[in-house]
């Protein structure tokens, strides 16, 4: 290959990546409530996420100046879908294919979009008629700093809703730009339970309901005559995210389970970082009145009366009644005391080396049925120093994780 081939390569490459554009900046996701809301930039945001559509590059190919822009209305979430671009490939060359966006868009946002602008404005004006599915399980308020106090609803519904079926489809959107592992559900399956958040609002005299965010949990058997209801999915919406709605909603749905005889105790999907994170803050709320876990009890350690007292009285399982004990006994413990401070960081550090321990003991099944060389493949993946320092740095994060918790209580209290 000649140079004179090679540069009119590197210039046609170069043409070319002037038309790649960055999927999560090029989507743009809005919730209309007001006319006027479709023009301003302010309540746009954009996803977290957008490979399960455009690929592990987030990029989309064939385009400048890409728009992507998913609108819809606050509450029924009527959608407005529509493709923007300053110019295509095909314009300059001809022999090269533009991904197809409304193909990929297609594949997660069901039929009955509009994309046409005063379509869309129509169908606002509908919002007005849209009121919460399922029935109402708690109300809360939550103050603004520009509205005054705002008024929000929980409402538990199921399949058989009314139009609920339709809502979900476009409610479940949202999930493959805010959730890395998202995947629709077969919402078909009446096992399935649905909570959701609203926003009672005024426009014009009247009350309408805005989507906040929701969550899906699915109802497990247990033998021979329990539930196991497991969260599957949670999203709060981007610009409700920060205002305490997740903790407010996973309080009610662990209260709406806990009042029902069947249930054995209540468990989550694969829960990420910042789910296990809340769901420790609406455990301990929940756990810190109850007998077993008084702030004299807490010193003697972790006892089987709060395994029995936090299953019987809450649905909490004894992997997540151990934490909620942990978190309390910090919060009782004065940890400028030397001997005080021991002691926890010992009983913290015994549950953290369950993990460690379990391997010390298939280490010693291997040494009875491995050969010596396969033996030390083995034995090199930690000694006995790395385990300590591993378990320290495990120790620490663990405890800033659980020192958050108690100053959110005591913001709350």
């Amino acid at each position: 290959m000649t140079a004179g081939m090679t540069g009119a390569i590197n210039t046609m490459e170069k043409k070319l990546a002037e038309y790649k554009c960055d999927t999560n900046e090029a989507v743009s996701l809005k919730l209309v409530r007001f006319p006027e809301d479709v023009d301003d930039d302010g309540t746009t945001f954009h996803p977290e996420y957008s490979h399960q559509l455009f690929g592990d590059d987030e990029v989309a190919f064939g385009y400048k100046g890409l728009q992507i822009q998913l609108f819809y209305s606050a509450g029924n979430l009527s959608t407005l879908f529509k493709v923007k671009y300053s110019s295509k490939v095909t314009e300059v060359f001809d022999c090269v294919e533009p991904d197809d966006i409304e193909g990929k868009i297609r594949e997660i946002v069901p039929a009955g979009f509009t994309c046409n602008t005063d379509d869309f404005i129509s169908l606002l004006e509908k919002d007005a008629n849209f009121k919460p599915f399922g029935t109402l399980l708690h109300t809360y308020t939550v103050h603004n700093e520009e509205a005054g106090e705002l008024t929000y609803q929980i409402h538990k519904a199921d399949i058989t809703c009314p139009g609920f079926q339709e809502y979900h489809e476009r409610l479940q959107t949202f999930l493959m730009w805010f959730i890395e592992t998202a995947s629709f559900i077969d919402a078909d399956d009446d096992r399935w339970d649905f909570f959701l958040v609203f926003e009672k609002y005024n426009k014009d005299g009247e009350t309408l309901y805005a989507t906040v965010g929701y969550m899906t949990v699915y109802n497990y058997y247990v033998y021979p005559d329990k539930t196991r209801p497991r969260v599957s999915q949670m999203l709060i919406l981007p610009p409700f995210q920060g205002e305490g709605h997740g903790a407010q909603l996973l309080e009610a749905v662990h209260r709406f389970y806990c009042s029902l005889p069947k249930v054995q105790d209540i468990t989550a999907e694969d829960p990420s970082e910042n789910y296990v994170k809340l769901r420790d803050y609406v455990l301990v709320k929940l756990c810190q009145g109850l007998p077993s876990f008084a702030a004299d009890k807490l010193h003697l350690g972790f006892s089987a009366d709060m395994v029995k007292e936090a299953q019987n009285k809450l649905k909490i399982n004894k992997k997540h009644a151990r934490r909620v004990y942990e978190i309390l006994r910090l919060r009782a413990t004065d940890m400028s005391d030397e001997d005080k401070a021991r002691e926890y960081r010992l009983e913290v550090k015994k549950r953290l080396f369950g993990p460690y321990r379990k391997n010390q003991r298939e280490l010693a099944k291997m040494r009875k049925c491995l050969r010596p060389e396969e033996l030390v493949s083995h034995m090199g993946q930690m000694d006995t120093q790395t385990q300590h320092e591993e378990l320290e740095k495990s120790y620490q994060v663990v405890v800033e994780d659980y020192r958050r918790i108690i100053e959110r209580l005591a913001s709350q209290a």
